[in-house]
């Protein structure tokens, strides 16, 4: 025990090297530190069950494609169900009900059979707000332009790494989105943010959006609801989706002392 001493704290017995003897004394001084208190009251969180898995909707989630049928969305008839996924075809669809800032947790996968080369290749996409899209792509050793390969913000940003698995291969997407919010003029209040956990590795961590994203134009806000619809796109592929479901978030607000 050489270089140590034996300092009593509250009754107990704790070895301390003879630098941190003092800081350990006057800690223990008067039975402890002192608690630090906000005087903030918080109300209770509410209990979510989680799901057996990580993938699985908990609780509170608003489950959006179960693999049974496309009736929570505008044109789901469309697109083709079997085996547990919906195939892309015929159009986009929408959900039917809105949502404002949420956790959504989306399964997809690129086909099999591989077909064309950069943006042609398993090309759909994850529109948040019914206009902030997270590409979805075959970026499986297969080059495009870096904005818009596989879990890119459209022409906003890359993906921070490439973690796109085989074609065929189910891949998916936990995303954090943030609405953004507008004044009565227009005037962008507060901007949209995204996270992404693309196969359970962060891709973007609280991106600030700066607008919609196009691919014929700069990125720009157009004043829009809070709440508005999620959006998978046809672009010609058929890309296969599954597991689909969202929880609407919100902070805790507690009430500050006067």
């Amino acid at each position: 025990m050489s270089g140590q001493r034996l300092v009593v704290c509250a009754g107990v017995i704790i070895a301390a090297t003879s630098g941190v003897v003092a800081w350990t004394v006057n800690a223990c001084a008067g039975g402890g530190q002192k608690e630090y208190k906000s005087g903030i009251v918080w109300p209770e969180p509410k209990v979510v069950t989680p799901g057996k898995a990580d993938s699985d909707p908990p609780s509170d989630a608003v489950v959006l494609f179960d693999g049974k049928d496309l009736s929570k969305w505008n044109g789901g008839e469309k697109w083709e169900v079997k085996d547990g996924y919906a195939v892309v075809r015929g159009g986009d669809i929408t959900t039917k009900d809105s949502f404002g800032d949420y956790q959504l947790h989306v399964e997809f996968a690129t086909p099999e059979v591989v077909r064309g080369s950069g943006q042609g290749r398993g090309n759909s996409g994850v529109f948040l707000a019914n206009r902030y899209e997270v590409q979805v792509l075959d970026s499986f050793e297969n080059k495009t332009y870096f904005d818009g390969q596989c879990a890119s913000l459209y022409k906003q940003t890359p993906p921070m790494v490439n973690v796109c698995r085989k074609p065929g291969e189910w891949q998916s997407y936990d995303i954090l989105f943030t609405a953004p919010r507008f004044a009565e003029d227009g005037k962008v209040l507060r901007p949209a943010y995204v996270t992404v956990i693309h196969n359970g590795v962060a891709v973007h961590n609280h991106f600030e959006l700066q607008g919609g994203t196009y691919y014929d134009r700069p990125a720009a806000y157009e004043k829009h609801p809070e709440k508005q619809p999620i959006r998978l796109q046809n672009h010609g592929d058929p890309v296969k989706f599954r597991n689909i479901w969202v929880r609407e978030i919100k902070p805790l607000e507690g009430k500050k002392p006067q």
